[in-house]
């Protein structure tokens, strides 16, 4: 296997700049903002810590250079977003990436760790796909194993709502052998925050328990809710 890449997608948490809704919900843009760094801190020791190599891709421009002290490593390196919604963005960074093992995630995840990243390598070397499906119908992790013919799977993707891991399903080929690692709930607002709060406990067992499997050739929509209940 090529090594892998993992690709970070996250703004500075700066007030105005990141975790709006998470500002907006909790009525404090400074909680979130301290909110928004402890996932960030948290997101890049799990991904800096494995045999692959890290990008962080960020937004706005002028940001590439910042150390958020020291959150962003002077060795960590950095890359645009470029203009235009996620799919675009994604896009971007799937276009960069040279061809084997592709990550991406975001820094929303509170129970992201280096253990589930390498199982989602793990799961690349046996399968075309991987997801890390989240509870809102979005998704922690996504990865693929690029090739010369990948095409974008972001486009016609309908984002922050709870059809966008499905979406990106069906954008991949129907032959696709995808596999699922366990759910983590991101943190997107304040009602987010209370339910990991008060799951956690369970979550971090049911985590430990949780078993990758290989979902079946790729169907459409309507297939994704089935297959999540059966973790």
């Amino acid at each position: 296997m090529k090594r892998p890449q993992v690709l970070i997608f996250a703004k500075p948490p700066r007030i105005g700049l990141a975790k709006t809704r998470l500002a907006k919900s909790l009525g404090s843009s400074v909680a979130a903002r301290r909110i928004a760094t402890a996932l960030q801190a948290k997101t890049l020791r799990a991904s800096l810590r494995g045999p692959w190599d890290t990008i962080l891709y960020t937004a706005p421009d002028h940001e590439l250079d910042n150390s958020l002290g020291g959150i962003w490593p002077a060795h960590l390196e950095r890359r645009s977003q470029g203009p235009g919604h996620l799919g675009d963005r994604l896009s971007k960074g799937l276009r960069e990436a040279p061809a084997g093992p592709v990550l991406f995630i975001g820094s929303d995840a509170p129970d992201i760790s280096t253990a589930l990243l390498r199982e989602a390598v793990r799961a690349l070397s046996r399968h075309d796909a991987v997801f890390g499906p989240a509870p809102d119908g979005g998704f922690w992790l996504f990865g693929l194993n690029k090739s010369a013919r990948t095409k974008s799977p972001f486009y016609n993707v309908r984002w922050s709502g709870p059809h966008a891991m499905e979406d990106v399903w069906a954008n991949l080929p129907e032959t696709a052998r995808i596999a699922v690692l366990p759910q983590l709930i991101d943190i997107d607002d304040a009602k987010d925050l209370d339910i990991w709060h008060g799951r956690h406990d369970a979550e971090v067992e049911a985590h430990t328990e949780a078993q990758t499997h290989t979902a079946p050739a790729n169907e459409k929509p309507g297939f994704l809710k089935r297959l999540l209940r059966r973790q």
